[in-house]
Formats: C-alpha cells, structure tokens, sequence
C-alpha cells in the first residue's frame, strides 16, 4: 500500500497554516486499541533516530514513516507497535523520535516555536507538547508519552534565545507556556 502521509515541513511556513496541517493530520486511535501482546517485534529504535528490523537498518524512511503511526508507548514506558488484532514489543534505546528542525515566530511571552519530527510529524510547542530536561536533554512529547529529543543544534538556539532574554531560570516561552532550561 503507498504512503500517503507526506513529511510535514516547518521551514517557510507561517505557524498558523503550519498548526492547521498539524491539526489536519490523522493518526490511527492506537489508545483504543488492546490486543494481546504476540511477542517481539524484532525491531529497534536507536539512539540516532535509525529504525532497525533483524539487526537490518530499515532505508526506506516511507516504512518508518508508517511504523511510527502505530508506534505506543505503555504505562510501564516499554513501547510497542501495535494494531487492532496485535501488539509487539519494539526496543527504543533513547526516545523514539528525533526534532530536527525549528522555526519561530514571535518574541517572549507572545512567541510559538515548531519543531519537524523525524518521522514526518511536526509539533508546536506548548501545553499539549511540553519540552522537560532529562539527564541535561530536551525531550518534546510528541503524542501519548512518546517524546522525540531535540537535536544539538536546535536546543543551542533555544539557549541563546533563553539567554538574550535574561528569564530567571533561563528559559523559553512558547505558545503561552514558558518551559525552564
């Protein structure tokens, strides 16, 4: 079957038509689904971001695109794949999800920061998405306790931004919501 969910893109967008195709976007309801577990996926999540199957890293980012819609994260913080009639556990090393890329718009109080997901999601940053410090690393949750760390490059912009505007603790704001760093 070909893939019809198309990477979302934050660079050049205006985060109003950004936030509406976010909101656009549909995902399978996997919180209502509960099947039995069936066993081991045979599949792993590596700390860079890289999906593997078998000890083989998967090339085609269409079918990791796909694997991630039907990617949970369980109340023990195990994470499974699952569908209507099967669930199967699946290793994440870190996080599953990777933010890779940011834009923003605004200033202090007012501003709304976006961040591109490696697997083809976008997020803005907010009370539905909140950036929290672990281990001195910047974790976005994505959706439903699954959380996408941000790359290097990325949080040393949201320090400087933090800096600059001299909040005591450092931190950002972001629609509405200001997370320390």
């Amino acid at each position: 079957m070909p893939e019809t969910r198309q990477p979302i893109r934050v660079a050049g967008q205006p985060l109003d038509a950004l936030a509406e195709v976010i909101g656009a976007r549909r995902l399978p309801p996997v919180e209502r689904w509960d099947p039995a577990l069936c066993g081991h996926s045979c599949m792993r999540i590596a700390a860079d971001g890289s999906w593997y199957h078998n000890g083989e890293r998967i090339e085609r980012p269409a079918m990791v695109r796909l694997f991630s819609t039907v990617l949970r994260r369980e109340p023990d913080g195990s994470h499974v794949l699952v569908t209507p009639v099967e669930k199967l556990t699946i290793d994440v090393d870190v996080t599953p999800f990777r933010a890779l890329a940011m834009s923003h718009e605004g200033d202090g109080e007012k501003r709304r920061i976006a961040f591109e997901i490696d697997s083809g999601d976008a997020v803005i940053l907010g009370a539905a998405h909140p950036l929290r410090m672990i281990d001195e690393t910047p974790r976005i949750e994505v959706r439903n306790g699954l959380e996408a760390i941000v790359a290097r490059p990325l949080y040393y912009e949201l320090a400087d931004i933090a800096l600059a505007e001299g909040h005591q603790p450092p931190g950002i704001w972001s629609d509405g919501c200001f997370f320390p760093l």
